[in-house]
């Protein structure tokens, strides 16, 4: 399983500490459509005659939604979005709570018919959470397995209650407890981490659930299964061996070996006696608990096996794996029969009365026939075939090329999904991103409006990369990825405010074309506008008139650090989302950060409600969007000497060196340079170490040449203008080029550029 870091961004004590990042996740479809993988199922019977079924599926995207299932019809009722990392699985608990588990290393809990909202993040598990089991009678308990070779057992009715706890410590703090028995502790002396980091001693006790804990295994756990009353807990992971608990205290009762590879699923009869096993070695194997061996193997498939669905009686199993293929199999018989060849690798069954729903790597969710009331009924097509107790056995008749056909060719329901990104590449003017997804789809995307603005269609990703190809140089703001199906963009301090460009550049009317635009301080205006404005309502009479939401918490000692932070004069008091960095309200995306508390969380920024806070957000995205102060940056400048052509009867303008900001254009370097030829009189502000300072009709800055210095507005005495053209290498440059793009790709040398001017004769 991918491991990859979360919005935390912990680090080792030891090492400096790296500030929580804030990262949003892209969508061009609406919200009723999975854009990854889906990992995991669930089927919510109606207790009324008359009621609704539903489905329930868990993604890669992170996201779970909720299925009203009809005839051949099914529509999204509810998302439930709160995970930042994969779902990796999910079960029902008591009929009305929804329990998953994610990559994330959280589980969290839903109301099965609610909006969608998150009752309850449990935080135990030290890795990825990659199993669930649930008893279906003894409605309260649920068992999660993880990566770190824990199993826990909770009792869910215990671990949502709502607890007292001080007005400083959030629900989440308090759902971290110490490995032992399921008893609520109090803990008196809780420390919280206030606004500022520094470390304050509660004496409010805050009542922290702790679940069961069954210890022994000293590897991964990927699989678990419960009997319906609670009474057995079966694991298997990578050990190869499974482990038998008794859930109710965590401790072992048998260990049972037979696999040869990693143990990926599990099922446990009612009664508990019986368990069947599907591993890597593509075996299934059926286990006498009582007699605590294994009774039957079934070689049915030709590769790992994933999941597994046993009929109401016990008495056949669906399977189905990395071999793309769904098996049913009499476990009495052995007489086995291939239901349906699929396109990907399967990773979960639910059985739905007498059909199954099959979930996949691919973002759509399948329902076959199954027959599940009376298996039977498929065996008498025919093309079954006799189960062998060797691995090898059905591997030879693969290689043979004698692979039974399989019955169906069809689905009878397919809910679809949206191709999963799987390919991408930062253009290189830092704000357009190519994409290619699962169905070879290229489209191209800007990140600060959150849309696609281009579908190529399937044409080759290389080939479009090249021809997108712009001789710019920006500084690199932002990473991506795809590792939810869809883009997610990463903003870190402060490399995110490393990049600006000039308004007129961005078309933005009413302001200068020389104002600079920080390009992350603008995105997190447009990310949080929705907040702003739910935060303003909020506030009241406390908003002042110039836009900027501001209260006594906002002025925390962390943002008053001058030694660290810089108010953006050019974004003083200014509020305004300008329009190319409004984001799309069709598709809003989500946000996924972490402030001082309650660990990482994610939510649509449609869906803020304006109390989040520096416990929910990291203080520097505050800083910058309440406080219009942004992180010290590296020098934005750009350190160059402009001297005339080798041979060039010109006037030696200066000696010295020049210095200016990395985004100007070459077109305010003519512009210089004419100003400077047709002036009457030497310029007098040379100053004594050669740097030039803006003297014409500008302030004056100390050596440095600001954007004052190059703005064609300036209107010295009318002289007739020369015509002036720039070099680099000998190379006359474009005008639109800025002066980080003639370093980067003209100059490509260590040293301070080097800028040649001439007169064009004849113009």
């Amino acid at each position: 399983m991918h491991r990859v870091g979360s919005a935390a961004n912990n680090g080792n004590s030891n090492r400096p500490r790296k500030e929580k990042r804030l990262t949003y996740v892209l969508s061009d479809a609406n919200d009723t459509k999975h854009c990854a993988g889906l990992n995991c199922l669930a089927v919510l019977q109606s207790s009324a005659s008359d009621g609704c079924n539903y489905l329930f599926t868990g993604s890669r995207d992170g996201t779970l939604k909720r299925w009203a299932l009809g005839e051949d019809a099914a529509t999204c009722s509810a998302t439930f979005e709160s995970h930042v990392d994969w779902v990796n699985d999910t079960v029902i608990a008591g009929g009305s709570t929804l329990v998953s588990c994610s990559s994330d290393t959280t589980l969290k809990t839903w109301n099965c018919l609610s909006d969608g909202t998150c009752t309850r993040t449990l935080r135990q598990h030290s890795d990825y959470v990659t199993c669930l089991a649930a008893a279906e009678k003894n409605t309260n308990w649920v068992a999660s397995g993880g990566l770190g070779g824990e199993v826990f057992i909770w009792d869910i009715e215990a671990a949502v209650t709502p607890l007292s706890k001080s007005s400083d410590v959030m629900e989440d703090d308090c759902s971290i407890g110490i490995n032992g028995s399921a008893n609520p502790l109090t803990i008196s002396s809780l420390r919280t981490v206030s606004s500022n980091n520094s470390i304050n001693a509660s004496t409010k006790q805050c009542h922290v659930y702790v679940p069961i804990t069954a210890k022994g295994h000293k590897e991964s756990v990927y699989a678990l299964a419960m009997n319906d009353s609670g009474t057995l807990l079966v694991s298997g992971g990578t050990e190869k061996v499974l482990r038998v608990w008794d859930p109710r205290t965590g401790s072992k009762t048998m260990k049972l070996r037979g696999h040869i590879d990693n143990t990926r699923a599990l099922l446990l009869d009612s009664t508990g006696r019986y368990c069947l096993s599907g591993s890597s070695d593509s075996m299934i194997r059926l286990w006498d608990l009582g007699q605590q061996r294994c009774v039957h193997s079934y070689a049915v498939h030709t590769d790992s096996v994933w999941a597994l669905a046993s009929t109401p009686t016990f008495g056949h199993v669906y399977s189905g794996g990395r071999d793309l293929s769904l098996y049913l199999t009499d476990l009495t018989t052995r007489e086995s029969i291939l239901l349906c060849k699929k396109e990907h690798p399967i990773l979960q069954l639910a059985l739905d009365d007498d059909s199954i729903w099959v979930a996949t790597t691919d973002s759509s969710v399948h329902r076959w026939p199954a027959e599940g009331q009376n298996p039977q009924k498929v065996f008498q097509r025919g093309g079954s075939f006799l189960a062998g107790n060797l691995s090898f056995s059905r591997a030879r008749v693969s290689l043979e090329g004698t692979a039974p056909a399989p019955v169906y060719k069809e689905p009878i329901f397919t809910i679809p999904g949206t191709p999963a990104i799987v390919q991408h590449e930062i253009l290189n003017n830092r704000r357009d991103v190519l994409t290619k997804d699962t169905a070879g789809s290229v489209k191209l995307w800007d990140i600060i409006k959150g849309i696609v603005i281009e579908d190529y269609g399937q044409v080759a990703f290389d080939e479009k990369k090249e021809q997108l190809f712009e001789m710019v140089s920006i500084p690199s703001w932002f990473t991506v990825d795809a590792r939810l199906g869809s883009l997610s963009v990463h903003l870190d301090t402060p490399q995110c405010f490393s990049a600006e460009m000039y308004s007129a550049d961005l078309n933005i009317t009413g302001k200068s074309e020389d104002d600079k635009v920080n390009l992350g301080r603008e995105t997190l205006k447009g990310l949080l506008a929705h907040w702003m404005t739910k935060r303003r309502q909020r506030l009241g009479l406390q908003t002042p008139a110039n836009g900027n939401v501001l209260s006594r918490k906002d002025t925390t000692p962390r943002s008053l650090a001058h030694s660290r932070i810089e108010v953006d004069g050019n974004a003083l008091n200014d509020s305004t989302v300008y329009p190319p960095f409004e984001l799309s309200t069709v598709s809003p995306p989500s946000i996924i950060t972490e402030g001082s508390q309650g660990g990482p969380w994610r939510k649509k920024i449609t869906e803020l409600d304006g109390i989040e806070d520096e416990k929910d957000f990291p203080w520097w995205v505050l800083d910058c969007v309440l406080n219009n102060q942004l992180p010290s940056r590296e020098n934005t400048k750009c350190s160059f000497y402009l001297h005339p052509c080798e041979g060039s009867a010109v006037q030696i303008l200066t000696q010295g060196k020049l210095s200016a900001p990395r985004i100007l254009r070459i077109q305010k370097v003519i512009n210089y340079v004419k100003e400077k030829m047709v002036l009457d009189k030497p310029i007098d502000n040379l100053n004594t170490i050669g740097t030039f300072a803006p003297g014409i009709g500008g302030q004056l800055q100390h050596s440095a040449v600001g954007d004052g210095s190059f703005r064609s507005g300036l209107k010295p005495r009318q002289k007739l203008r020369p015509s002036v053209e720039i070099l680099c290498n000998n190379q006359v440059l474009s005008p639109d080029m800025s002066l980080a793009t003639v370093r980067a790709y003209i100059w490509k040398k260590p040293e301070d550029l080097v800028l040649n001017y001439r007169v064009i004769q004849g113009r």
